[in-house]
């Protein structure tokens, strides 16, 4: 029997790559999937692209599907789904980590399913729903994220980071520049350190050059203005540099140990001043930076692609026939 699946997600080769990953991973795994892009524009343009992919979704879930999966989706309001629902189609919802809103759990509340990336996330949302909810963060996907041998002169640097500028990142590799510090992302070169920029990193392939191209790659997690403590939940880029198998340190996060070795795996750090002594030991031990990236690269194959996650969201109805 085939089985099928409407995936609902924003989709495009940047920072919403991932949905791409987790398609390829349900159709490896013998799904019909059909997509439905609500990726967001603006004004007029906005407002029929809203038009066009409602009426995708509508008629998608017309023919019965046995899944829809949705990866967050803010624009997908719970009234929607209410009115689209029936009892053959299982509605589920993978919200990512950095999903918040006064909506969300009304959101979370029309679904079938939900599963979140981070467990404080989790943990709120059973509060809310009085039922359990998945914990499944975000992977890597092997085919894309590894190492690249071929290390061009632009991509080549000591220390990386690929990643919009904010505030908090700035005032964190200020204290790496005499290191090597390479620059990728949006906003570096309106601020401080704009002579370290060297591009903007505008999709996937360039994030895994300009990572793979690093002795040691530096992950800094987004924070909200004023949030004063780390969320639990990990991001994609730990997922993905451990793929790369570049040695990576990381700011510590509540979720980390369930995923990595803090220690062995990556490094992680609780200050400025760690993490400036932990890319100074790693830079002058290149063997132990070496050895880091690859041990994190096993773990991330062995347990942290994205046919892992699809296979854990979907049990037995994952499994090829």
């Amino acid at each position: 029997m085939t089985r099928s699946i409407v995936l609902v997600a924003a989709f495009d080769e940047g920072p919403h790559a991932h949905a791409a990953f987790r398609r390829r991973a349900l159709e490896r795994l013998g799904w019909t999937v059909t997509c439905v892009n609500v990726l967001q524009a603006r004004g007029l343009t906005d407002w029929l692209r809203r038009r066009g992919w409602e009426k995708h979704l509508a008629q998608a879930v017309e023919r019965a599907p046995e899944v829809v999966l949705a990866l967050g989706v803010p624009a997908l309001d719970p009234t929607t789904v209410q009115a689209l629902k029936s009892r053959e189609t299982t509605w589920i919802n993978w919200f990512p980590e950095q999903s918040n809103g006064d909506d969300l759990l009304d959101r979370a509340a029309a679904y079938d399913q939900v599963l979140a990336s981070g467990s404080d996330l989790q943990q709120t949302l059973e509060a809310a729903l009085g039922h359990p909810v998945g914990l499944l963060p975000p992977a890597c996907d092997p085919s894309v994220h590894r190492p690249n041998p071929l290390r061009t002169q632009q991509y080549r640097a000591n220390v990386v980071f690929a990643g919009r500028a904010t505030h908090r990142r700035e005032l964190l590799l200020a204290g790496l520049v005499e290191y090597g510090l390479a620059l990728w992302g949006p906003g570096w070169r309106e601020g401080g350190l704009r002579d370290y920029c060297r591009g903007e990193v505008t999709n996937t392939e360039e994030f895994v050059r300009a990572y793979a191209g690093a002795s040691v790659a530096v992950n800094i997690h987004h924070r909200d203005e004023g949030e004063d403590q780390p969320r639990h939940g990990c991001n994609q880029r730990l997922f993905e540099i451990a793929g790369i198998g570049v040695a990576q340190v990381v700011d510590a996060r509540g979720d980390l140990p369930r995923w990595f070795d803090p220690f062995e795996e990556v490094q992680a750090f609780d200050s400025a001043e760690e993490l400036r002594g932990q890319v100074e030991a790693l830079i002058h031990d290149p063997t132990r930076a070496e050895e880091l990236g690859a041990a994190g690269r096993r773990r991330a194959l062995s347990e942290h692609t994205y046919m892992h996650r699809i296979t854990s969201l979907l049990g037995d109805r994952a499994a090829a026939d």
